[in-house]
């Protein structure tokens, strides 16, 4: 399934990465398993420490309850619970020996152009774990086991026609995944949400190109073009929160991405994050986070979910 890359000689291992590898004589790019199928794997025990994957996990449990962290917060999966997590995040897996369902890892570029920028596979903000219901719920599970008979039926079809296969497989599964209400995120013409969306998501984009730059919402509001309040109720509406505490929010992720991740010091974190100093940056950390940098660092490589309390 995976192959893990982590550097030795350090007294307090940074996390590691992991790279896809797929099976012995499988496509590329894809595979499905079952949690029990992952649990034979002979590297299962390692996913029980944070770890920092190169590809899309999509896991839907069937049964039993299961903890999972993404980005240093913990999630509860129940059965029914649809979870997504993309390249780059932080996450390590609870107690499997609890759980059923079935997983899918995919690299994004398995996936057509369209397909990806349709289900907006790499939006960061996207929601972690997901719950789709009735008949949004029956669409995901349909998609999911479809892949899965697909997956396991190599012989059936000559190797380059399952690819595509398994191609258009998953991408009805992650299309209904992303959307598993079935309705736009657009809002509805002439109330005036759909233009609040579009405002969120340009926003939204900026921050993730200027964060390091700006933390101000004037900053963002004077090059797109909008007043700082109409701003905030545009992510107010979209994402639960103000135009400020998202700006910070992605501030303080990158940070205990950068601090778990490697070994720079704070003053160099500081440094690359925009803040004038490493004191700075120790005093907004503590303030937003609950804890110093480097405790935070030395908590989460000991294998502790830190940043949060558990999502239900």
């Amino acid at each position: 399934m995976v192959k893990m890359r982590q550097g030795g000689g350090e007294p307090v291992p940074e996390i590691p990465e992991v790279a896809f590898s797929a099976p012995a004589g499988r496509p590329a790019g894809v595979e499905v398993m079952t949690l029990d199928e992952l649990r034979a794997r002979a590297d299962a025990c390692q996913l029980s420490t944070p770890h920092r994957p190169g590809f899309h996990h999509l896991l839907r449990l069937e049964s039993g309850r299961l903890m999972h962290s993404v980005d240093f917060r913990e999630h509860l999966l129940t059965p029914g619970d649809l979870l997504w997590s993309r390249p780059g995040q932080v996450q390590h897996f609870g107690d499997l020996t609890r759980a059923d369902g079935l997983l899918v890892l995919f690299e994004a570029g398995f996936l057509d152009p369209a397909t990806a920028a349709a289900a907006r596979i790499e939006d960061w903000y996207g929601p972690a774990v997901r719950h789709p219901e009735g008949a949004a719920a029956q669409g995901v599970d349909d998609a999911l086991r479809q892949l899965h008979r697909e997956f396991g039926a190599l012989g059936g079809l000559p190797l380059e026609v399952h690819v595509e296969v398994l191609r258009h497989l998953l991408a009805v599964l992650v299309l209904r995944a992303a959307h598993p209400a079935g309705a736009s995120d657009g809002g509805h013409e002439g109330d005036g949400t759909c233009e609040a969306g579009e405002t969120y998501l340009r926003f939204r984009d900026a921050v993730e190109r200027e964060f390091t730059r700006s933390r101000q919402v004037a900053d963002y509001a004077r090059s797109l073009g909008y007043a700082p309040r109409t701003l905030s109720r545009a992510t107010e509406a979209a994402a639960g929160i103000g135009a400020k505490e998202f700006i910070d929010r992605r501030v303080v992720l990158e940070a205990k991405r950068l601090l778990a991740h490697g070994d720079q010091s704070a003053a160099r974190i500081a440094d690359r994050l925009g803040f004038a100093d490493a004191t700075n940056f120790s005093k907004f950390f503590q303030r937003r986070a609950g804890t110093t940098p480097i405790a935070f660092r030395t908590a989460v490589r000991g294998g502790a979910a830190a940043g949060g309390g558990p999502d239900t």
